[in-house]
């Protein structure tokens, strides 16, 4: 009868060590997943960043896997061809918004807005902005906050960009320019989406480049590329990121911002995207709704400038597009 109570009472004990075990874990899996947030969504203007060493010892590799690496801001790399105007916007928290106003010397069929990807800036684009110019078009180039010349050190991932968008689209009104097209690359495709949902901006339509399907699947992505298990890390590093930046990460989806666009849209997808898999461009695709709407898949297109990629095909398909 001794050894039988013994054998109960250890139990007990039993499962409340593995209770506290997994306690323990849970716990440290937050704090790590709120690093991440912090540090997925904060620039540092440290040169040094740009060319990270690996770690010395397996101690110090831990140590940046748990809590992630930091972020260089992105810097100007490339300037316009010729003559170019630098526009200042300032956002309500009195950031200052770098763009580049870079018209034709002919007269313009219209103007188009280019907006880059995450970690990117305004010169990157600068290939894209030279085509549409060649096609007849004013482009003006704009750095998201955090990013480029412009001010700040944070980034909402697309929620609070849209800001950006508003302010460029209405210089550009206010210019007189009436006939305004959207180009966005990966993070610059969402935030235009979004920017449309929310501000109704009346674009004469729209050219989106790799957007990706959600910031959950943007994180799994991220957790693909450092070698971690998808879940719980996206779905607790989601929730760290809105918790942090002030907005419900779950709600930001860019299908819900497509359900708005309205206007003639040119979709463009690669097939071997690791980073926007072509099932979740697909689903984008399918929630715009606009009638006028076409999706183009490069086969061999990866995450990259398809312009760079196959100039040929680009060209013709974004001519097509804006002739329309």
């Amino acid at each position: 009868m001794g050894k039988l109570k013994t054998g109960k009472r250890k139990l007990p004990s039993v499962l409340r060590w593995v209770l506290w075990v997994l306690l323990v874990q849970f716990i440290l899996v937050n704090i790590s997943a709120a690093i991440y947030a912090y540090k997925l969504t904060h620039f540092y203007n440290d040169p040094s960043l740009r060319n990270p060493h690996p770690p010395k010892n397996i101690f110090s590799k831990t140590w940046k896997l748990f809590t992630g690496p930091k972020q260089p801001k992105s810097i100007i790399t490339e300037y316009p061809g010729s003559a170019y105007q630098t526009v200042i916007l300032k956002t309500r928290d009195d950031l200052k918004i770098e763009a580049w106003y870079w018209p034709v010397d002919s007269l313009a069929k219209g103007t188009v807005l280019l907006f880059h990807g995450i970690m990117g800036s305004k010169s990157i684009l600068i290939d894209e902005a030279g085509a549409f110019r060649s096609l007849g078009y004013h482009v003006m180039l704009v750095d998201f906050r955090g990013h480029g010349n412009s001010e700040g050190n944070t980034t909402t991932i697309g929620v609070k960009e849209t800001e950006e968008v508003k302010l460029a689209f209405d210089y550009l009104s206010q210019k007189g320019e009436k006939k305004i097209y959207l180009y966005g690359s990966s993070l610059g495709a969402v935030v235009i989406t979004k920017a449309i949902s929310d501000y109704q901006l009346a674009t004469a339509g729209v050219i989106l480049e790799m957007p990706f399907l959600s910031l959950q699947t943007y994180l799994k992505a991220k957790a693909r590329l450092l070698g971690f298990p998808q879940q719980p890390f996206a779905f607790l590093t989601t929730f760290w990121i809105g918790a942090e930046r002030g907005f419900n990460g779950y709600n930001h989806q860019t299908t819900r911002y497509a359900g708005k666009l309205n206007c003639p849209v040119l979709m463009q997808c690669g097939a071997k995207d690791a980073f926007v898999m072509k099932e979740d461009a697909d689903k984008i695709f399918a929630a715009i709704a606009s009638p006028h709407k076409k999706l183009i898949t490069y086969p061999e297109g990866q995450h990259e400038s398809f312009l760079r990629h196959d100039p040929l095909k680009w060209r013709i398909e974004v001519e097509r597009f804006l002739q329309q």
